[in-house]
């Protein structure tokens, strides 16, 4: 077997490889007596099937597959041995490829075209300056965590007079055209509302200053606007009946229920962050304030890293591509959409193209390298954030571990938590490596920077 590779031109390649009889031919008779020892043919007994007939039957469609699959193997083997930046994948050259015949042949050659990577050189040094942003982390973000550590901490208080935000139980009872309760109608028995909820202001304020016992009129359609789930959950119907229903219901106060945000005291400091991790007011708050900080970090090296993506990009200029090549390969991956996609996302894609070369280059100069363990962390971290937006701070670690590696039996979960670790890596690597000119923001600049 002979595979070579003449270049074209800077960006293309023409790979030939020449198979001859001797490299197949060993395997081929191996699968061929396989195919003898199982065959089935009536006149013949099992594995008594003369060689001739196999050969006959089977020869040609084993001989195509063998030397398919050595082809495709040697091919990928030499562009890994001889460090080929191919892109894409090898295209048959219809022009230059002799038409291959099973039937006469015994040596076949295929002439590939290869799309090959520019060359060029991308780099952060300390000659290069680039902007971070650090978020500054406002009082009335921490006090906005600190509200909502205190209410979802709440304890529930029995009152007589409705507040907003207040949730009320009582009797509904469906009503007619004069204003009594309907006969046979709806009657709904500990039904459980929060007017806070109603879409219809002029309907939520009957309930302001409602007190138990008190009976109110009102109207669900309205005051829900005609949510199907929402008014089927309260009239206890089926949702096709919701847009029939437009009667005024009476509501019958029997309980107010008032959710009392917790004291800012040890026992929630302790169900935040952890028995004794905190121990006053003046720790929590500088808690809540480093761990909103410590999220920002990973906005503002996100944005890092879209700077220098476009810092590069401008500095690397426009690069050459072998275009009619990478079209091709571009209309097979997307033979259903048509050239008429591959023509209005070509410039797209060429643009992402050059970020992956210069994301390869920079994360090989920096020894980005990530590890089984780097995805788990990763994993963790997704999943512990997820659950601090719900106020979980403390959770165990087992628990951490079971989530993450329930998150990592999916593919696609693992690719893009490569992708994330080694963005984090790379950010790490290029902020020690660049001049930083550091710049602080408030949340609301960092926001409009990324528009």
């Amino acid at each position: 077997m002979n595979i070579s590779l003449q270049n074209v031109d800077k960006v293309s390649a023409l790979l030939t490889v020449n198979i001859e009889k001797a490299d197949y031919q060993e395997k081929v008779e191996k699968v061929l007596k396989t195919y003898r020892q199982k065959a089935n043919i009536p006149g013949f007994r099992k594995g008594m099937v003369p060689m001739s007939l196999i050969k006959k039957q089977f020869g040609k469609s084993v001989t195509a597959e063998e030397v398919d699959r050595l082809m495709q193997e040697k091919v990928n083997e030499y562009i890994r041995e001889n460090k080929v930046n191919m892109l894409g994948m090898p295209l048959p050259n219809e022009e230059k490829m002799p038409v291959i015949d099973f039937d006469t042949q015994e040596n076949f050659e295929f002439v590939f075209d290869i799309a090959l990577a520019p060359e060029f050189k991308a780099e952060i040094t300390e000659n290069d300056t680039l902007d971070y942003y650090t978020i500054t982390v406002s009082d009335e973000m921490v006090q906005s965590q600190v509200d909502m550590y205190a209410q979802r901490a709440s304890k529930y208080d029995k009152v007589n007079d409705y507040q907003d935000r207040d949730m009320v139980k009582g009797l509904l009872a469906q009503l007619d055209e004069e204003g009594k309760t309907l006969e046979g109608g709806i009657q709904v028995e500990g039904a459980v509302m929060m007017p806070s909820y109603m879409k219809n202001e002029e309907q939520k304020a009957i309930f302001n200053g409602a007190k138990v016992n008190d009976v109110l009129v009102f109207n669900p359609n309205t005051a829900f606007e005609g949510n199907e789930a929402e008014l089927s959950s309260l009239l206890k119907i089926k949702k096709e009946e919701v847009a029939e229903m437009k009667s005024n219901f009476s509501f019958q106060i029997e309980e107010i229920t008032r959710a009392i945000p917790a004291e800012l005291n040890q026992e929630l400091f302790d169900q935040v962050f952890g028995e004794g991790a905190v121990k006053s007011e003046e720790e929590f708050r500088g808690k809540i304030k480093e761990g909103i900080s410590a999220q920002f970090v990973a906005d503002s090296d996100y944005k890092f890293l879209l700077d220098v993506r476009t810092y590069l990009m401008g500095k690397v200029g426009k690069l050459e591509f072998p275009d009619a090549l990478l079209k091709k390969i571009m209309l097979l991956n997307n033979q259903e959409k048509g050239e008429a996609f591959v023509e209005e996302n070509y410039d797209k894609s060429i643009e992402e193209l050059t970020w992956h070369l210069i994301k390869e280059q920079l994360v090989a100069a920096n020894q980005i390298k990530v590890e089984q363990e780097d995805v788990l962390n990763m994993a963790k971290e997704n999943t512990r954030m997820q659950f601090a937006q719900y106020g979980m701070m403390n959770l165990p670690e087992e628990m951490l571990e079971n989530y993450a590696k329930d998150m990592l039996k999916k593919q696609e979960n693992v690719e893009g938590l490569v992708n994330r670790a080694v963005e984090v890596k790379l950010a790490a690597a290029l902020k020690n490596k660049a001049a930083l000119n550091n710049k602080e923001v408030t949340v609301e600049e960092f926001n409009n920077l990324l528009k």
